[in-house]
Order: structure tokens, then C-alpha cells, then sequence
């Protein structure tokens, strides 16, 4: 894609693991879970325009993030890659292996990219906004402040990036995956877990208790655990 991208490698043996940060992290966002994998070789990124890699100008779409992930890879001569992702990353992630038969084991952390549910109350103050707009009153933008934060054409990337759903690549993931989400997770609730389980055809789920969306951190000990294990 063009793109200078900031990385960081850990450990000089093993087998590569690639971590995929959230919206909006970087490389730090895994560090300390990828120094406790003694037995591999760790590649950390961090996605433009996010972290120390190079701003954009331009409008992506998903496929520009798993496009520019196999470029990188190829790039550094690194074929075979087992994956762990938060969030975001989770997109890249799903997309990344439904494509490509390089991927020899998956873990999804708090994984977004499953079409979120509208409730009564969501879909109320949706048909209330548009009925307000069709009348000619102009209403206050409440989007997220990750949303507000960014800058046109990232607020255009973003809109891109969460309405692309991913069931049916789900559907073509045919290595082992894990997928781990937090009981008190509010931006990915947990029915996207089961969902997740219910479409990769060779994956688990693990319900951390007490976990909010960054379940990794919030378990850490637990996580390092299980995600080494899962990764032998």
C-alpha cells in the first residue's frame, strides 16, 4: 500500500506470532503479552494512521488493512503466521485468514466484525433522527468520541471498517481459532462470541469473568496462560 509502518519484533526462535492492536492502539498494545511467548518469534504492527506508523490521507476500506498486513508480511519473508487480535484487529484478522491459507492458528480477543443487534431503544432514536431530519431541524452529531476524534477521511475509513460484517468470511476460516471476549464487554457484547463460534467451523470460546473489552489486559495472568497454551 505505499505505507511506512512502525513494527517491532520479540524473541529470535519459534514460529511467528502477529499481533493485530485495536482501533486507535499500537504496538505497545500487546508488548507485554507477546514478551511472555519464550518459544516464538513475535511481530507487532502498528496500523496507519495509528502509533509511530505513517499518517493517511487517503479513504480505506478493510481489505486495504489486510492488503497492506500481507504486503508487510511478504515483505519481511514471513510465510506461515499464527495470529491474535483485539477488536479492530479482530476485522483484519478474520479477513486476513479467510483469504489467505497461511494462518495455522487464530485467536480473536473482544473480536468486532459479527452485524451488532439494534434494540427497541437504538432503533426508536434512529427513526426519531431521521424523522427530525426529513422536517428540517438540525440535530446535535452524538457519534463516539473515537469517531470525533478523527479526521475526515478517517471518519470515512471508520464508517467503512464497522459496516463490514464478516459472517460469511467466517464461514471460510479453516484454522484452529480461540476466541476469547469479556463477560461485561459493552462494545462487542458477548452474542458476538457465540455468533463467532457458531460460524468457524474449528474454534472455542472462553467467557473471561469480570472482563470488560480490553480482556486481555484486564485478565492478563489468565490470558498469557491460556493463549500460550493454545499457541504449543
Amino acid at each position: 500500500m505505499g505505507k511506512n509502518v512502525y513494527y517491532k519484533k520479540v524473541g529470535k526462535k519459534g514460529d511467528w506470532i502477529v499481533f493485530l492492536h485495536g482501533w486507535g492502539g499500537s504496538v505497545d498494545s500487546f508488548l507485554a503479552v507477546a514478551k511472555t511467548f519464550e518459544n516464538n518469534r513475535c511481530l507487532l504492527i502498528d496500523f496507519p494512521p495509528f502509533g509511530k506508523s505513517e499518517s493517511m490521507n487517503e479513504i480505506w476500506k478493510l481489505e486495504d488493512y489486510v492488503f497492506l498486513l500481507k504486503e508487510f508480511l511478504d515483505f519481511l519473508k514471513i510465510d506461515n503466521v499464527k495470529l491474535i487480535s483485539h477488536s479492530f484487529g479482530g476485522r483484519v484478522a478474520i479477513l486476513f485468514a479467510s483469504i489467505y491459507n497461511n494462518v495455522s492458528k487464530l485467536i480473536l480477543v473482544d473480536s468486532a466484525g459479527i452485524k451488532p443487534k439494534k434494540n427497541l431503544i437504538i432503533w426508536l432514536k434512529i427513526k426519531k433522527y431521521k424523522l427530525l431530519k426529513k422536517l428540517g431541524f438540525k440535530q446535535k452529531n452524538k457519534g463516539s468520541k473515537d469517531y470525533k476524534s478523527l479526521s475526515d477521511n478517517m471518519k470515512k475509513t471508520f464508517v467503512n471498517i464497522v459496516n463490514r460484517h464478516l459472517e460469511k468470511e467466517c464461514l471460510k476460516i479453516n484454522c484452529p481459532t480461540l476466541i476469547i471476549f469479556g463477560e461485561k464487554d459493552k462494545t462487542t457484547p458477548i452474542y458476538m462470541a457465540k455468533k463467532l463460534n457458531s460460524l468457524i467451523k474449528d474454534s472455542e470460546v472462553i467467557i473471561f469473568k469480570n472482563a470488560g473489552h480490553f480482556a486481555y489486559l484486564d485478565k492478563f495472568n489468565d490470558f498469557v496462560i491460556i493463549s500460550n497454551k493454545f499457541m504449543e
